[in-house]
């Protein structure tokens, strides 16, 4: 097995060199130039005398950022982007944490990053990527490099304030995109087109997909995601075929009716979700549009290399239904524990752990979140063999499939019951008028609080969902929002939500 993922790219640009890898608007990268200019810059690094270790890319998203990760992952250095939206407040954590040994960027935004707390070198990209390239520096580079390696740190948000550092190896990317290109069967006919920004893990599948199987990678501009029509639009002008998409994307692609615009039935084979909830009210308008598309639900945190179980939807379920996540991906073993660490029996309730390939080594740079969430298999006191809580609560259904109810901390204790937030929220989103909602539960008052983008009443609200759910579930408050804060990743803002509390 080769130990290093740059040996994809090495043979689909032996296979189709000119081929075009990775467009934006304006700009595009063929397989055979997205070698040599990654090659370029691994050389310039190794010439540093850089090996394993952290190195920023701070640029606008586009294809040099991913010339820039190949760069990195040529000189078994790893990557860790930083977007340049991001605040200084979080950027200067975020260089705490992980001491990089390079920041690679652009002369125009060289001077941006130096205001933040960071002394060390610079490699400017339109430089380095025409620089001399020495194959045998990366050779001798990827031979002493193993699987094990990191590949990249992405960080995510901190529950302390401060983000930590997900690690993740090239074994664990092989090892997830071998399943995702063989699942799907993804070859160098199919074209994506990524919403996910770099930093986020959901691009890791467009990104890797395309390296391993000569796909192309359409970089959508960010601004079609707020206007459906020319969305779809887009889609149809690339003869993009497979998209993976956070569900509120999707979400409001079904709310304003674009299909009844433009005929994608052609054009898509696949719809692949993750990252939050997908209610089915919305999916069943995909459905019912382009009924031949192949859906499916991807589930897992970033910690687990982007995904550990699927739901390829393969039945009718109602508008108030949950979609399952499914069972676990190939070389990936999940286990629901209860409270007392056993195994869960029935429709008992539990957290998701995860062991397998998939995981993360650690939170770079901070043993104390490590040891918290990568523990001992307490089912196996034989062998040191690490999991990974996940913090996510879910059951069994009748199929033996995975629902996902909430995350353990938003399980409260309301009027003496336990209640999921997640099972309130799809209840809401059954309801004709309803496109995103989210539930909160303010301790102080001690109120289950529903957010919605719509002015319905509170009184009809709870009499609709009182089918649904039982009285001591239904919202206590109401509060319309003319807009639903959505973060940078795409999901909902809980955060700022908790802020209107």
């Amino acid at each position: 097995m080769k130990a290093n993922v740059t040996y994809w790219l090495d043979e689909s640009a032996r296979r189709w060199p000119d081929k075009t890898a990775f467009a934006e608007e304006g700009k595009e990268v063929a397989f055979g130039e997205l070698q040599r200019q990654a090659m370029a810059l691994a050389t310039q690094m190794l010439e540093r005398g850089l090996f394993k270790k952290p190195v920023v890319v701070y640029m606008e998203k586009g294809v040099d950022v991913l010339v820039s990760f190949m760069g990195a992952a040529y000189s078994c250095n790893f990557y860790s982007p930083i977007d340049v939206d991001m605040p200084a407040s979080r950027v200067n954590k975020i260089l705490e944490v992980l001491n990089p040994a390079l920041v690679i960027t652009t002369a125009a935004l060289k001077e941006t990053f130096s205001n933040y707390e960071y002394q060390g070198g610079f490699l400017l990209f339109e430089e380095a990527c025409h620089a001399a390239v020495s194959e045998e520096k990366i050779e001798a580079a990827r031979r002493r490099g193993v699987d094990t390696d990191l590949l990249y740190v992405l960080f995510t948000s901190g529950s302390t304030g401060v983000p930590k550092g997900v690690t993740i190896t090239h074994r664990s990317v092989i090892d997830y995109i071998d399943w995702v290109t063989e699942t799907f069967d993804i070859t160098e006919k199919d074209s994506f087109g990524n919403q996910a920004p770099f930093y986020f893990d959901n691009s890791i599948l467009d990104i890797y997909s395309t390296l391993k199987s000569g796909a192309t990678t359409y970089i959508i501009p960010k601004n079609l995601f707020a206007q459906p029509v020319l969305l779809l639009e887009y889609l149809k002008e690339k003869k993009i075929n497979t998209i993976f998409w956070v569900p509120s994307a999707l979400i409001v692609v079904a709310k304003l009716k674009a299909f009844r615009n433009v005929d994608l039935s052609d054009t898509l084979k696949r719809v692949l979700f993750c990252g939050e909830v997908m209610p089915n009210k919305q999916l069943n308008i995909w459905r019912k549009f382009l009924p031949a598309v192949l859906y499916a639900n991807l589930y897992g945190p970033t910690e687990i290399t982007d995904a550990c179980t699927y739901y390829i939807v393969d039945r009718e379920f109602s508008d108030d239904e949950p979609l399952p996540i499914g069972i676990p991906m190939a070389n990936t073993d999940i286990l629901v524990l209860n409270e007392k660490d056993e195994p869960v029996t029935g429709e008992e309730i539990g957290e998701l752990c995860v062991r397998g390939t998939s995981l993360s080594m650690g939170y770079y740079n901070n043993p104390e979140k490590t040891r918290e969430a990568f523990v001992q298999n307490p089912l196996n006191p034989f062998v040191p063999e690490t999991i990974y809580r996940t913090g996510d609560l879910v059951k069994y259904n009748e199929y033996g499939e995975i629902i996902y109810l909430s995350r353990k901390d938003f399980q409260i204790k309301h009027m003496g019951h336990r209640i999921e937030l997640g099972e309130i929220e799809t209840a809401v989103s059954s309801l004709e008028e309803i496109s995103l909602c989210c539930c909160l539960y303010d301790e102080k008052k001690q109120k289950i609080v529903l957010f919605l983008e719509e002015e319905l009443e509170k009184s009809y609200i709870n009499e609709q969902i009182s089918k649904l759910v039982p009285e001591y579930m239904l919202p206590n408050k109401v509060i319309s929002l003319p807009k639903m804060p959505i973060n940078a990743n795409g999901k909902i803002d809980r955060v700022k939500l908790k802020e209107l509390l």
